[in-house]
């Protein structure tokens, strides 16, 4: 036979994990210094540059 379920009780648990899988994606997204940020920003930058460097004319 199968487990009886409250509902509301399952309702809010799903919502309590969704908003824990939104908090832990904005903890990646936003969860920096600014320094990490620019420091991020620079190592992109530089990698472009030296993409766009080996890049060979047609």
């Amino acid at each position: 036979m199968a487990e009886v379920v409250n509902l509301r009780m399952a309702r809010k648990a799903k919502v309590r994990a969704a908003r824990e899988t939104d908090a832990a994606t904005n903890r990646a997204t936003f969860g920096q210094t600014k320094a990490e940020r620019d420091l991020t920003a620079a190592e992109t930058r530089r990698r472009a540059r030296t993409l766009d460097g080996a890049k060979r004319e047609p």
